[in-house]
């Protein structure tokens, strides 16, 4: 199985890549890990909704056929830690791999929601582009820890 999360945009601020980084790193004991990062759209001088589609068509460029879609947005459905992992398991026990996808300023395009297995929320508040990534990370390793019995999540 590979876990792979997708976001649209780079932490500027330097406050949140350290915590990726080290959630990548210790995930990477459980599965092959990757984070794949693609350019803001929004930067273009594009029409508004345009940057929304232009992201789509990246993100929708990286999907492989093996692929389950999450894609985070407001919208979806909140899981506790437990009910993630359990979702971790059903795709590996069905051979499939994850691709998380975060979007950029303008949230997700209804085609990345459309070809998504699952649209899960963080949370019911809006949560910066760059934290959100950070917590589904570590709900990602919290997730693998649960699976194998360990004692992170308590």
């Amino acid at each position: 199985m590979k876990v792979r999360l997708l976001s649209i945009g780079k932490d500027r601020s330097g406050l949140f890549e350290p915590a990726v980084q080290e959630y990548a790193r210790r995930l990477e004991h459980y599965t092959r890990f990757e984070l794949l990062e693609l350019t803001e759209a929004s930067g273009r001088k594009l029409k508004p909704g345009e940057a929304k589609s232009a992201e789509a068509a990246a993100i929708l460029g990286k999907r492989k056929p093996q692929d389950w879609i999450v894609a985070l947005d407001e919208r979806g459905t909140l899981l506790d830690s437990v009910e993630l992992s359990r979702y971790v398991a059903k795709a590996q026990t069905g051979s499939k791999d994850l691709l998380f996808v975060i979007g950029g300023d303008e949230g997700l395009d209804d085609s990345v929601r459309g070809a998504a297995h699952q649209v899960m929320s963080l949370s019911r508040m809006t949560l910066p582009h760059r934290l959100a990534r950070v917590v589904l990370i570590e709900q990602l390793y919290r997730a693998f820890t649960i699976l194998k019995g360990e004692p992170y999540h308590k």
